[in-house]
């Protein structure tokens, strides 16, 4: 039996507590937050769970194995580093910190105590996204050209960190994951509506190797919640609304393709008349995907790695290179959409 403290008891806190009370091989025996009513709620839901306003108690506690924290984004590191340094497993939301030097050092502190050390990017864990992985891996899209990703709804407005560090983690762990490596250079271009200083709303254009071009919307201000990833590739073009209850994924074999006609070639360029442009527009394919909980996924494959002394999919270093492109959208967003280039040790 795995023995968790859960640090956070917020918006996302209560899908923790469920998801790994679920587990047989788990227990949340401790739940931490600062607001007492959030803490009533967890005794009255759970009531052999222990509370606290101090997450220290978590850490004095021998019995407890790991911890999840679930705090705003500024204290993830201090609260981490306390948890590794006690000798905690620790599971961290998203993103897993607000810099990179951060993440860096809770990879060392994570090695130094031998101890899993794991970020919960939800979406590489659903069955959708991971049946999308496969129909790229495969080789039915083709050769992929371009990814649109929109993540937008009306709120949750966040105090100290804006619309880009809250919701692009999501899409970038999820861009990386389909395609097997980072960007090489991003631009974002954004703009504060409700509050000053705080964006809300943002447009950021990504570039990957092999002409490779993502963009992003993300949003705040969207009357409607929208989830929607489409994917166009030289074969086939897929589109994935998480939002459909069914049929979330589509594939179409629809597509363009450029024929030469027979027309002898000028010395110095092409004319129009000698290329001739074929459309396709074939069947709507919807792939049959497992219902599964993406957050009991990940749960499980938390608790799998503690029990096993396994590297999780999401780990330090997957948390560290989200990191390092939202710093880099962050750069590019204060200086008027200029381009930045990453680097990718």
């Amino acid at each position: 039996m795995v023995k968790l403290g859960i640090i956070g008891y917020g918006y996302w806190g209560p899908n923790l507590v469920r998801n790994f009370n679920s587990i047989p091989d788990s227990e949340v025996v401790y739940c931490a937050d600062f607001d007492e009513k959030r803490l009533q709620h967890v005794r009255n839901l759970y009531p052999k769970t222990n509370i606290t306003k101090d997450y220290k108690n978590i850490l004095n506690d021998k019995d407890v194995d790991a911890v999840i924290v679930a705090t705003p984004i500024e204290t993830h590191y201090k609260i981490a580093k306390d948890c590794l340094d006690a000798g905690k497993h620790v599971l961290v939301e998203k993103p897993i910190t607000a810099s990179s030097e951060e993440a860096k050092s809770l990879i060392k502190a994570a090695e130094k105590s031998k101890k899993v050390l794991m970020v919960d990017h939800t979406f590489e864990y659903s069955t959708p996204a991971m049946k999308v992985k496969e129909i790229i891996s495969s080789g039915e899209l083709g050769k992929i050209f371009t990814i649109d990703m929109i993540r937008v709804n009306l709120g949750l407005f966040q105090e100290k960190v804006n619309v880009i560090w809250d919701l692009a983690p999501h899409d970038i762990s999820m861009l990386m994951y389909y395609l097997g490596h980072p960007p090489t250079a991003v631009r974002a271009v954004g703009q504060s509506y409700v509050r000053n200083g705080i964006e809300d709303d943002a447009h950021i254009n990504l570039e990957f190797k092999d002409k490779v071009m993502a963009n992003m919307h993300v949003s705040w201000l969207d009357p409607m919640k929208i989830r929607k990833t489409t994917i166009v590739g030289n074969k086939k073009m897929l589109v994935f609304d998480d939002t459909l209850d069914n049929e979330k994924i589509r594939i179409y074999d629809k597509g363009v393709t450029i024929e030469k006609n027979n027309i002898p070639r000028q010395p110095y360029y092409d004319t129009f008349e000698q290329w001739k442009l074929t459309y396709r527009s074939g069947d709507v394919h919807a792939p049959k995907i497992e219902n599964k909980e993406s957050l009991n996924t990940m749960a499980r494959h938390f608790i799998g790695c503690i029990k096993n002394n396994k590297k999780p999919l999401t780990d330090g270093f997957s948390g560290l290179r989200v990191v390092k492109v939202l710093e880099a959208m962050q750069e590019s967003l204060k200086d008027d959409g200029r381009k930045v280039n990453l680097k990718n040790d």
